[in-house]
């Protein structure tokens, strides 16, 4: 029965698939989860950050979904980047993982159920990240286990696939990924990289001394639909896809961050406008990207402006 479930939800996702593949225009993800979130005054926990929304906001959330539906998001990303259990049990709330997930899907399929006109895939986000100083939630059983339950929470709950975001240590991320691909669900890997003033390789995001590179061949061989550079500064993008293009040879896509993050807020300074992004973006594509939207700090406005670009 879970098998035969999810042999339907890879034959509804085969326009996904062949977009990706190339046909047609490239797909058009949402922006910012949390920093949306965030921008419409919702309060950032010190931990779990954006999480917490879900048991206090669900209304704010509903309507940052349906915003990105309405500008012509074609896949939209849960909001429980933060919600996996080793980021939920140090901020107290352990014991609402499963309630806190499923919710979050709900409303993501109540808002494509309100607005979409058409095909609207639901991206069920999990992250390694954490925001804490205990060494035990650095622990690659830790995390996998974590993730994994997560994923099959949110897969019960109704996601379309799998978005892991933001992978950021090899083995930690290899052990998780491995864990989340034996539930069967499709999954999309994402990266994030940074440039540091007094390194001339780019590092993983907020790790400088991590070796981006290094992170993008030791995940490159996994079976995902599309490997995405996202939550990395616009300046950094063009030299990231190029690493990711030396070790993967499947689709890849691009969902930069715009600001900079002092947790748990987000900083809107400097972020760019949409109308600056479009024919940024439209360089990426032009140069084989599958898939563009944007990750912090970008919003309704700039996803629209990416439609009206490629009239996805």
């Amino acid at each position: 029965m879970v098998r035969s479930h999810l042999s339907d939800k890879i034959d509804n996702l085969a326009w996904l698939q062949q977009r990706l593949q190339g046909e047609g225009p490239p797909v058009l993800l949402d922006g910012g989860i949390g920093t949306e979130l965030e921008k419409s005054g919702v309060p950032m926990n010190d931990i779990m950050w954006s999480a917490q929304a879900m048991l206090s906001h669900p209304q704010n959330i509903l309507d940052m979904h349906e915003s990105y539906i309405r500008a012509g998001a074609e896949v939209i990303l849960t909001n429980t980047f933060s919600s996996a259990r080793h980021m939920l049990e140090p901020a107290g709330y352990g014991d609402a993982v499963e309630q806190i997930n499923r919710q979050a899907v709900e409303i993501a399929l109540q808002a494509r159920n309100n607005l979409a006109d058409g095909p609207v895939a639901i991206a069920g986000s999990i992250c390694e990240w954490v925001s804490t100083d205990d060494e035990n939630r650095d622990r690659i059983d830790t995390v996998r286990d974590s993730l994994r339950e997560q994923a099959e929470i949110l897969m019960q709950a109704g996601v379309d696939l799998i978005a892991f975001e933001m992978c950021q240590a090899k083995e930690l991320s290899c052990a998780s990924i491995e864990a989340v691909l034996e539930l069967g669900l499709p999954i999309w890997l994402g990266v994030s990289a940074q440039s540091k003033s007094d390194q001339s390789e780019l590092s993983v995001f907020d790790y400088p001394h991590r070796d981006f590179e290094s992170l993008v061949q030791g995940i490159s061989g996994y079976p995902a639909m599309i490997l995405n550079v996202m939550h990395t500064p616009i300046q950094d993008i063009d030299a990231a896809v190029e690493i990711v293009r030396r070790h993967w040879d499947g689709p890849v896509g691009v969902y930069p961050e715009s600001g900079y993050f002092t947790m748990p807020n987000w900083n809107f300074v400097d972020v760019i406008e949409p109308n600056d992004l479009v024919p940024l973006t439209r360089g990426w594509v032009d140069n084989g990207v599958r898939l563009v939207g944007g990750c912090c700090g970008l919003g309704p406005a700039h996803i629209s402006a990416l439609h009206d670009e490629f009239k996805t």
